[in-house]
């Protein structure tokens, strides 16, 4: 039988303040999680993250820029993106995408933005890592429109199950984090259950939304296993399948 283990997809441990980086990595392997991915939010992490995945041999990088960091976005950041994602460990660009939550005053600049990070993911053959907060229409008429090739991961998906199906219906795939784990969260326990196996991905955006029953605590890539423990829960499998399905899914798209 193959070995089960799990890998957190999205993660930023060049985030979480109360815990070494070698801790941070030594719990993940206590806990299973073989591969962590690390995505960039803003300028200064494109080399933060980078020299990560280069020092330890489990870690890989997304590269790009944040739609809320968007206004930093420029021709030398774009170069230097080309230039690292020679590198095996950069798996992907992200995490990039549309967010309305905080300022709506820069929303046209943020689909901007993210137009030239799709079109660079493309040129790269790339997968995109998506943020999308509150911003769902937007986020999926532009990858509709701009994304020829690069396989897209929803990351932290929020949406409804409805949109879910129509992100499936593109071929995308969805990632879904700590929040399956509360208790009030019925929209994304309904994702869970209605989305198929081979279609989603395990993160934990660590350090944020940390799952139950750590809630309240920093995140860290080792609670992922409760993402997972969740999903199976919720679908009716076992574990292992979770763990070993999504797991693959991971491995193919991120060619990790």
């Amino acid at each position: 039988m193959n070995e089960i283990y799990l890998i957190d997809t999205h993660t930023h441990i060049n985030m979480i303040e109360g815990i070494s980086e070698a801790d941070i990595i030594r719990n993940a392997a206590l806990n299973n999680v073989k591969k962590i991915v690390v995505p960039a939010s803003c300028a200064k992490d494109i080399d933060e993250v980078f020299e990560l995945a280069q020092n330890y041999e489990n870690i890989y990088c997304y590269l790009g820029i944040h739609p809320e960091e968007a206004k930093d976005w420029n021709g030398e950041i774009e170069e230097k993106i080309k230039t690292l994602a020679s590198s095996p460990k950069v798996v992907g660009i992200g995490e990039i995408g549309l967010d309305y939550y905080w300022d709506k005053s820069n929303i046209d600049l943020q689909k901007e933005i993210f137009i030239k990070q799709i079109e660079l993911a493309n040129e790269l053959n790339l997968p995109l890592n998506i943020h999308d907060r509150d911003a769902h229409k937007d986020t999926f008429d532009i990858l509709k429109e701009h994304n020829k090739n690069s396989a897209v991961i929803m990351h932290c998906f929020s949406g409804s199950h409805e949109f879910a199906l129509e992100c499936i219906k593109e071929g995308w795939y969805i990632a879904l984090g700590g929040v399956v784990t509360f208790k009030n969260a019925k929209k994304m326990k309904e994702v869970a259950k209605i989305v198929p196996i081979e279609k989603l991905l395990l993160e934990t955006d660590a350090p944020y939304l940390t799952p139950v029953p750590h809630r309240g605590e920093e995140n860290q890539p080792a609670y992922v296993k409760f993402t997972a423990e969740e999903i199976a829960k919720l679908k009716g499998i076992s574990f292992e399948e979770a763990a070993q399905t999504t797991s693959a899914n991971a491995e193919k798209i991120l060619s990790i």
